[in-house]
């Protein structure tokens, strides 16, 4: 079983980024009988990211964390997505095949259009290419967030329609071609995972935490930022004898209160037990609780931190981490593209 996801090097990691993903990367580098890939996806990464040398170091900046977070490049493969330029030829002829009525309704293109991001075209076209960085390895599973289950749909809707076109005795009924007469797709067809408990992060303004709503944690930043950041996160007027509200007014409507739902992800369960006690039942004011929420910060992250700091130290070693991965990785590109050059006829 093949294992693939990435990160976009468009700002530096954040919680949202390791309780939604990075965390499970780790966790999959050991599960039994799976090849893992996991890439920093600089190419989407463009779209907000219009700075050379920031481009270069926020990419770099992801790789280091990937690997101070525990990601072992003897158990996984780790690349950078711009160095496998076979996805660039991918993304084009997937594109051809690619309905314009799917990406006028894709969930992560309205949603940045409504937050006022300008409706690029790569913003546009940014499903096909993160199908092709999917299906340019033969992904079996692809770790996500919720919010990202549409995407890896339309990569197998795609998937479909590219073998129904090109390839001769395909069967989308039977896409592994295992009945007698039937023809398997040259691409694979991948199925996500999700952990539901934390696929959704808050930010510290109670949406969904992003790179692009400046609303983040950052995982390795300075110990100030850090504490300013936690204390800053959205609360209420609520008295300090009074249970806490599981809710907030922010706008027009109602949203999870992000300092609770924070210490939910980040608290061991026995530690969140109480602190939901004492949330209902009131005596303790947001303050105690951004204290304690900065307590479990330090500890779930403090040896990363010393990691992340002698990595940053050595950055000829991150590099050779990351050639010797894309070599790897563009073994398994070229095979495929051979397959699919072959198929629509181009020598």
């Amino acid at each position: 079983m093949r294992i693939l996801s990435g990160v976009q090097s468009s700002g530096k990691l954040h919680l949202g980024n390791y309780y939604g993903a990075l965390r499970q990367f780790v966790q999959l580098q050991d599960e039994a009988g799976a090849e893992a890939y996991f890439f920093i996806a600089n190419l989407h990464a463009l779209n907000t990211i219009r700075e050379p040398k920031l481009a270069l170091e926020l990419t770099r900046d992801a790789a280091i964390t990937y690997l101070a977070l525990g990601l072992d490049p003897k158990k996984a493969v780790l690349f950078r997505q711009s160095d496998v330029r076979e996805v660039l030829e991918l993304y084009w002829i997937l594109g051809t095949v690619t309905p314009h009525a799917h990406l006028e309704r894709a969930h992560s293109y309205k949603d940045k259009v409504a937050k006022g991001i300008s409706p690029d075209f790569g913003l546009f076209a940014y499903p096909v290419l993160m199908a092709a960085d999917i299906l340019l390895y033969s992904a079996d599973v692809v770790p996500v967030g919720r919010d990202q289950v549409q995407h890896i749909e339309f990569a197998r809707d795609w998937a479909v329609k590219f073998n129904t076109q090109y390839v001769p005795g395909y069967d989308p009924a039977d896409p592994d071609g295992k009945e007698r007469g039937h023809t398997p797709g040259i691409l694979k067809l991948p199925s996500s995972r999700i952990q539901e408990s934390t696929a959704v992060v808050p930010g510290i303004d109670g949406l969904k935490m992003s790179k692009s709503y400046g609303n983040t944690i950052d995982l390795f930043g300075d110990e100030k930022e850090i504490k300013k950041r936690i204390m800053s996160i959205k609360t209420d007027s609520t008295p300090v004898e009074a249970p806490k509200p599981l809710e907030l007014v922010i706008g027009d409507e109602k949203v999870p209160s992000p300092l609770y739902q924070l210490l939910k992800v980040m608290l061991p369960e026995s530690d969140f037990r109480d602190v939901d006690a004492s949330w209902k039942a009131g005596g303790k004011g947001y303050g105690d609780y951004k204290k304690k929420l900065l307590e479990a910060y330090h500890a779930t992250f403090g040896p990363a931190r010393q990691r992340y700091a002698e990595l940053v130290a050595d950055p000829a070693e991150v590099e050779r981490i990351l050639q010797e991965g894309a070599h790897r990785a563009r073994s398994e590109a070229t095979r495929l593209m051979d397959k699919v050059r072959g198929a629509v006829g181009i020598p």
